[in-house]
């Protein structure tokens, strides 16, 4: 079979059950192992069988609405390739804008100075490694309640090389335990409302100890503000990803706990609220 018929034929399969074209389109890429324009001017050549077999047993698992990151097994963040499965979330594109505003902070207020970053509710480690191979003075250390995305979390870690201290345990709680101040800490919490609907590829194949934070999604920000003042030094910032039409009750909750300090929310690409910044001692220009 053509690589131009096998595409068509799964594109219309996923068009039929509203997946769309794109998926099986970046899935042929990935398996063939080649950029878009190659694969445009090959279009006409036959598949090796070997390639069309995989290709046409993935495309069935995306007819499952199962996420094309899982088929793949891993995910692209930050210009790093990470692995991924059930146990952990997919890193989405605008954590990605999280972490290049935690930099530019970092470069801002503590300019070429070691300092500690703890990462609350790592998951495969996204926030917490891509931090550590963009800088390098970064002493990073993150947690995660799940045993299994802390191992995940560790796999990354050592297939790309990066030096962060791992720990399994419920929010701040481990931290606290073993006594560690940091001068950054971060957060891409559970957000989502209970009962707010999700696509069938969230909700059927994502873990929902990573997605849903109670009933106003608000539950995980309330537990990090109420401990936060165990773990940070006088002079810190805290980071964290929130749901787009959180800002106005996430602002007012931190005012309650970090009565002094000069609260941010910044928006994403698309124009949405998407950032909580918190800077303790720390003039704003």
């Amino acid at each position: 079979m053509k690589y131009k018929v096998a595409l068509k034929e799964a594109q219309k399969k996923c068009m039929e059950a509203g997946i769309g074209e794109q998926a099986p389109f970046f899935l042929l890429l990935e398996l063939s192992n080649k950029e878009a324009h190659n694969l445009y001017m090959e279009y006409e050549e036959e598949m090796e069988d070997c390639l069309l077999q995989e290709y046409l047993q993935k495309v069935e698992r995306l007819l499952t609405h199962e996420p094309l990151d899982h088929i793949l097994g891993y995910s692209y963040f930050y210009g790093y390739q990470f692995l991924v499965n059930e146990d952990v979330l997919i890193p989405r594109p605008e954590t990605e804008e999280l972490v290049a505003h935690i930099l530019s902070a970092y470069d801002d207020y503590f300019p070429n100075e070691e300092v500690q970053v703890i990462d609350v509710g790592t998951g495969s480690g996204a926030i917490a490694i891509a931090l550590k191979l963009e800088e390098k003075k970064l002493q990073v250390a993150a947690s995660d309640i799940s045993v299994e995305a802390v191992e995940m979390a560790k796999k990354n870690a050592d297939k790309l090389d990066a030096n962060v201290a791992f720990m399994v345990g419920n929010m701040l709680d481990p931290f606290i335990e073993q006594g560690l101040k940091t001068d950054i800490l971060i957060s891409n919490p559970p957000y989502i409302p209970k009962a707010e609907v999700m696509e069938e590829s969230v909700v059927n194949f994502e873990p929902h100890v990573a997605l849903f934070g109670g009933d106003d999604g608000l539950k995980f920000y309330h537990e990090i503000f109420k401990n936060a003042h165990k773990v940070l030094k006088e002079k810190s910032f805290l980071a964290f990803e929130i749901g787009y039409d959180q800002k106005v009750a996430l602002k007012a909750l931190a005012k309650e706990y970090f009565v002094d300090a000069k609260i941010e929310v910044y928006q994403d690409i698309n124009g949405k609220d998407r950032m909580l910044f918190i800077y303790n001692n720390i003039k704003i220009q």
